[in-house]
């Protein structure tokens, strides 16, 4: 069955949400929330378990505040609860029709939302994305949410996808070219890399095609890179931030001063010890809750860190914003866009015999570069069969892949130092 999206996009904006004063925006987002708690409390047996120990009746979630009262939900918790009850640990609706799982690192499964849902149809309408544009679509359509649901965002706001997912950077030149692409959307170091690869096939980026946009998520933009982009190739760029387990959390408009939070979506900004909110302008986690009927996901802690802007933005959106991202917290770290985590790595060392290893994270220009640090606990460790067999299963488990190998004698990784290291300036 198809299914055709049927919302209306109203000239300067994509609905009347984006105009709400603050006040309206907040009662409809807390009158969604209360029939998320009490829905979720009847249909999602983790989510009925979590209000009963702590004693909290679904009908007294009525606020925004009231959220406080829950706890938040790390991706490493989710990991843990879900493999203790697979696949959705409990947080899903049982009576729901789920259209798609997704996947991604850890593993973590997530139901889809639905295909109703307006998944980055904001951020490529707040990015001047409209039915002119043939948008290349580089993201993964493999497994992971971030194709499928960048491609259905797109489509939402009209625009022609050329769904070219991982392809190789030549491939996608090709595609730029033979189909006149006005739109790249996928990570900022994938569209240098494709840019560099047209120069080494002998074409002039800025003067022989047509991209003239460029959305990005998974990785950050960097100012070098982004003046890169807009001053020597005459693409305007965007930004969009998200997370596979709540869908698009914010966005950029035009003004490119702060990140437009999305109307789907409650975004906390909160003190990691106490959970309690923090002040608005102060630096603190990003807490996502997504309002929806089939994924009861309440308080989910992205581990990333950034802090809310309250002032008026010259687009006219009257959402809050976010000011980036200024880091991480806790362990688990982004590599090209994925999440490596210190879970994933323990599960390699079982693999292997509980083998000494370390994952280190540099960056080096615009490209992360990720180092397996090996004990050599074993004469047959650094040759090229256990090499290659190695690498296939760091692969299978963390989904990302290694650059480099450094083989190093057997004591040299200390059993109290960290599994994962990211030596990368943010």
């Amino acid at each position: 069955m198809v299914v055709v999206w049927k919302g209306e996009i109203m000239g300067k904006y994509f609905d009347k949400k984006e105009v709400w004063t603050n006040k309206e925006r907040k009662l409809k987002q807390e009158f969604q929330l209360s029939k998320m708690a009490q829905l979720g409390y009847k249909k999602s047996p983790m989510l009925k378990k979590i209000f009963d120990e702590l004693h909290i009746k679904p009908s007294t979630i009525k606020s925004l505040e009231d959220m406080e009262r829950l706890p938040v939900i790390s991706r490493e918790q989710l990991v843990d609860m879900e493999q203790n009850d697979l696949p959705y640990a409990g947080l899903h609706n049982t009576t729901a029709s789920i259209d798609r799982i997704f996947t991604s690192p850890g593993p973590v499964y997530e139901p889809h939302l639905s295909e109703n849902d307006y998944l980055w149809a904001r951020a490529f309408f707040a990015a001047g994305i409209g039915p002119e544009d043939i948008a290349l679509n580089a993201f993964s359509y493999h497994l992971v949410a971030a194709g499928l649901t960048f491609h259905g965002g797109l489509r939402k706001v009209g625009a022609t996808v050329v769904p070219s997912g991982t392809s190789s950077s030549q491939v996608q030149v090709q595609l730029i070219k033979d189909l006149r692409v006005t739109v790249y959307v996928g990570t900022p170091s994938f569209l240098m890399a494709i840019i560099e690869k047209s120069r080494e096939m002998g074409f002039n980026f800025k003067k022989d095609f047509y991209v003239k946009k460029a959305c990005f998520a998974a990785e950050p933009l960097f100012p070098d890179m982004r003046r890169s982009f807009e001053k020597d190739y005459g693409i305007d760029t965007y930004q969009m931030y998200g997370a596979t387990e709540v869908g698009d959390v914010a966005y950029e408009c035009s003004a490119k001063n702060g990140w437009h939070i999305c109307e789907e979506t409650i975004v906390e900004i909160i003190d990691t010890y106490t959970g309690k909110k923090v002040p608005h302008g102060d630096l603190g986690e990003v807490v996502v809750t997504r309002l929806n009927e089939i994924f009861f996901l309440l308080r989910f802690g992205t581990g990333d860190l950034s802090r809310i802007i309250t002032e008026k933005c010259a687009c006219g959106r009257t959402s809050y914003r976010l000011a980036g991202i200024a880091g991480r917290v806790g362990d688990a770290v982004k590599v090209r866009g994925l999440f490596l985590a210190p879970s994933q790595l323990k599960s390699l060392q079982l693999k292997f015999n509980n083998l000494p290893l370390q994952a280190v994270v540099t960056r080096e220009g615009h490209n992360d570069i990720l180092t397996l640090r090996v004990e050599k606990t074993a004469p047959e460790i650094g040759s090229l069969s256990w090499d290659e067999n190695f690498k296939k299963s760091f692969r299978e488990i963390c989904t990302v892949r290694i650059d480099q190998m450094e083989y190093i004698d057997k004591g040299r990784i200390d059993s109290g130092e960290k599994l994962l290291i990211d030596k990368r300036k943010w």
